[in-house]
């Protein structure tokens, strides 16, 4: 049996508020997976993966993102932490004065790449597995917003992780549009990236099946017999 990628033990979620969201949450994820996160505005799904990626403090329960531990974790430990998973965001976060391989360029700098010709080829690399080989120039402004969350989601490969969070990344574009960017996630998890996605979005569950979580009443149960 492989490592789980997330692990939470007997863990409290809460708010940036310190209000309590998420009680006694057990779970476990492994490599490969597609998750879905749902639940109703408010029920912790966002709380939930800003714990996992080391936005808000884990301090009641423990657990451990592809084996970096969660508890009490050091600020000087989040890079660590960051540089083993990707996150999607629903608003994009790129920088809007720079093109999109400087985009990429910037979070290779960041995550400590010195070699400017494997960072290269590198940011080349991801724009190819999500579509964009020739849009290395374009600035955001000048993309569409699907195109926009493919450079997001390149940006997110960059340090091959084995986990993807993703946060609501249909949530500001058309049906269409979705169901590509769903394709996109759904053959990079067929690659063994493991995927996180909270979302509102319950027809792209039907459509793109997975496994479920649901939040609801400050817990998390697998939604076997999901429908809708």
């Amino acid at each position: 049996m492989p490592e789980p990628i997330i692990r939470l033990e007997h863990a409290d979620i809460f708010q940036r508020n310190r209000q309590l969201v998420l009680h006694d949450v057990s779970l476990s994820m492994f490599p490969g997976e597609f998750v879905y996160l749902i639940g109703r505005t408010g029920s912790g799904k966002s709380s939930l993966l800003k714990t996992l990626y080391g936005e808000l403090p884990l301090t009641v329960g423990s657990g451990s993102m592809d084996g970096v531990s969660l508890q009490k974790l050091p600020r000087k430990k989040l890079p660590d932490l960051r540089r083993k998973l990707g996150i999607v965001f629903q608003d994009f976060q790129l920088l809007s004065d720079r093109n999109v391989l400087d985009n990429l360029l910037f979070v290779l700098r960041a995550t400590d790449w010195k070699d400017k010709k494997k960072m290269e080829k590198r940011a080349r690399e991801v724009l190819e597995l999500v579509g964009l080989p020739t849009k290395d120039y374009k600035f955001p402004h000048e993309l569409s917003g699907g195109e926009q969350q493919r450079v997001v989601i390149a940006r997110a490969l960059l340090n091959d992780p084995k986990i993807i969070l993703a946060d609501e990344p249909t949530g500001n574009l058309d049906p269409d549009v979705s169901d590509d960017i769903m394709k996109l996630l759904h053959d990079i998890c067929k690659q063994g990236t493991a995927i996180l996605m909270a979302t509102h979005d319950y027809r792209l569950i039907n459509k793109f099946p997975g496994i479920v979580w649901r939040c609801s009443a400050q817990s998390i149960r697998v939604d076997d017999k999901f429908l809708g």
